[in-house]
């Protein structure tokens, strides 16, 4: 985990005394003075736990969520009838560019994670997330790989090659300037964030996994996560060796896209929807943790197939990677290629239809609670299914030639992407709002926020279908009135209206309720999972005493003679090492403090990032504080020396 010293754990450390709600009040103030971060401006660079980050990540995400969404609504505008000159050609291919790049690379897959690393630590029942400074510094990575992206598009130097930024057009023959390189860096610094909050969930789900929680107890979305981040790091380093490679075609003439010069434009696309396929899961199958979660809690029962759904998340992993083609049917591809990317295509669909039908067994045998997060996930069945069906005909080779690069394919992503989890995020946050800031949100402007964004909706991506198969191609700054597409692209924009009204009602309701609601206690709905059986919001410190756990849903069957962990001391950051099938006792580890360390690495690396896009001798040149600030980031403090040495002498 750190350099720390450890000790060895072992089974005399649970004690089988009942469980008391807090220990006393001196052992909590011991508690509160160690893993406190410290407070004002200097802290705040320097802060490292997971709750901290974690409400840093959710907040920075939405803020890009909503960049985004505007980004969309001035495009529907555009679009909201032929022949319109509200933006000019140049500004609406920055416009579609931006709104594509933030949804896929600084909203989706970030605010995934920002749930992970708020909730993994709480509900495997440990004190902090593993690798807690490399936490710190992913967050300032990724906010200052957002902030270079659109300091460039305010100063009109905005990528406008499309979020996937397809060679020869993102070349250098077609794109001077400095537009596509700001795109490829922006992959590099979120890549990068990515791979280092999917190695430390990793490594807190295999390691800080409360005592009794073995591999067959762990929280669905404890699940969901753990796949979701070995997803990245076998996908995140295949788009940023694309991006890297187009970076280096147009910085220091090297040729690997450049069929004049033996490049291959197909390589970048082959490189891209390796790395393109699997983010579609990448975002969804922690918003299928996320379903699971909500759907025991409002059941009121255990979720019907947990091996089932386990498999299906699993399966959903595996077989991402292998249909990364079906983007690429229109590029002519050998018949067995074809035969095999459609097979696979069809069959991911079976591990989706199982979770479905699991979630539907649970909700049928259950007592269901009817609050705004259930009616969310409600609203997601209807969607997601639909785009899955969408999904089954694009896997048909004659019929995606037909409809490649139109509005039906826009159409079909918007219903997997936004129903498959945008719905289960925003349930996501009406479920877990209570946990992170103690105040319930309002259900009747829940309810407002579900049917204005449900129905606008489907009021802007239904219509899309239409024009897909009518012939709109995607991409498209204007069109002719003859082309017939004015009506359905204006009912596109009436939807696009309804949406913002539901976001704004969600905003109004977070601000007030995060001001003013009703409190919630400290476990409002009743639920089952760990995150639950601590305060609302939790203490910095997480638990008082550690959680053990005797079964899939431990606060349902818990028992005043459940043991607690013994042996932590409380006067150092000390937490418990567990082992990977079993989660039983290991070792014991000693966290690090807060240091400001992983602020200036970031900034160390942002500034050899962005020097990277100006002159190939920033990477040299910037190597140089990089290497300076990692050093002094794992420079042991003198305490640590005192700590290691008196554990040497007490061993």
């Amino acid at each position: 985990m750190s350099s720390q010293p450890q000790r060895e754990m072992n089974s005399e450390s649970l004690e089988p005394r009942p469980r008391t709600p807090m220990s006393d009040a001196e052992a909590r103030n011991w508690l509160q003075r160690t893993w406190d971060d410290g407070k004002g401006f200097t802290s705040w660079f320097q802060q490292v736990h997971h709750t901290v980050i974690g409400r840093r990540y959710i907040i920075t995400a939405f803020c890009f969520f909503l960049l985004g969404g505007l980004l969309a609504a001035l495009m529907r505008i555009q679009l909201s009838h032929p022949e319109n000159h509200f933006l000019s050609p140049d500004f609406y291919n920055q416009v579609f560019t931006m709104h594509g790049s933030t949804m896929m690379f600084l909203f989706a897959v970030p605010v995934m994670e920002a749930f992970g690393i708020y909730m993994i630590p709480l509900m495997m029942g440990t004190r902090n997330i593993a690798f807690p400074r490399l936490n710190a510094y992913s967050w300032y990575l990724y906010v200052c790989g957002g902030i270079m992206l659109y300091v460039a598009f305010v100063l009109n130097t905005g990528p406008d090659v499309g979020w996937f930024a397809y060679p020869p057009l993102s070349g250098p023959d077609f794109s001077p300037g400095k537009r596509a390189d700001f795109w490829a860096q922006m992959i590099t610094f979120t890549e990068v964030a990515a791979l280092a909050v999917a190695v430390e969930i990793i490594t807190t789900i295999f390691k800080l996994r409360a005592v009794g929680m073995s591999l067959n107890r762990i929280p669905l979305f404890g699940w969901a996560m753990l796949i979701h981040s070995f997803m990245v790091i076998f996908a995140m380093p295949a788009v940023a060796l694309d991006s890297s490679m187009l970076l280096m075609d147009r910085l220091i003439s090297t040729h690997f896209f450049n069929p004049a010069e033996g490049g291959d434009a197909l390589l970048y696309q082959h490189v891209f929807w390796f790395f393109g396929h699997p983010e579609v899961y990448i975002i969804f199958v922690p918003a299928m943790g996320i379903v699971s979660e909500i759907i025991a809690t409002f059941s009121r029962r255990p979720v019907f197939g947990y091996p089932a759904l386990v498999l299906a998340l699993v399966a959903n992993g595996f077989v991402g990677f292998g249909l990364w083609v079906h983007h690429m049917f229109a590029t002519g591809l050998p018949m067995m290629g074809y035969s095999f990317f459609t097979a696979a295509s069809l069959m991911i669909a079976i591990p989706s239809a199982v979770q479905i039908f699991c979630w539907i067994a649970t909700l049928w045998t259950g007592r269901i609670n009817w609050k705004t997060p259930l009616i969310f996930v409600i609203g997601f069945f209807a969607i997601f299914v639909l785009g899955g069906l969408t999904g089954v005909m694009l896997a048909s080779v004659p019929l995606d030639t037909q409809v490649h690069d139109t509005y039906f394919v826009v159409a079909h992503f918007h219903y997997v992407l936004i129903g498959g989890a945008l719905f289960p995020l925003f349930g996501g946050i009406y479920y877990w709002f209570p946990k992170i800031t103690g105040r319930m949100l309002s259900e009747k402007l829940g309810l407002w926020h579900f049917w204005l964004f449900f129905i606008g909706f489907n009021l802007t991506f239904f219509p899309m279908h239409i024009l897909g198969l009518k012939g709109m191609p995607r991409r498209v700054y204007t069109y002719l009135p003859q082309n017939g597409w004015g009506t359905m692209n204006f009912i596109a924009t009436v939807g696009a209206l309804f949406m913002t009204a539901g976001v704004l009602f969600w905003l109004y309701n977070i601000w007030t309720s995060y001001r003013r609601g009703p409190l919630a206690g400290d476990n409002p709905w009743g639920a089952s999972s760990l995150e639950w059986a601590t305060n609302s919001p939790p203490p910095i410190y997480n638990f008082d005493e550690l959680p053990t756990v005797n079964s899939r849903t431990p606060l349902w069957t818990a028992t005043a003679e459940n043991p607690v962990i013994r042996g932590l001391r409380i006067d150092d950051r000390e937490v418990l090492i567990t082992r990977v099938l079993d989660a039983e006792p290991d070792h014991i580890n000693s966290f690090p403090k807060p240091s400001p360390w992983p602020f200036w690495s970031a900034m160390a690396t942002t500034a050899l990032f962005v020097g990277s896009i100006f002159n190939g001798y920033a990477l040299y040149i910037g190597a140089i504080p990089l290497a300076f600030t990692l050093t002094m980031w794992f420079w042991p403090k003198k305490h640590e020396i005192a700590l290691e040495e008196a554990e040497g002498v007490r061993r």
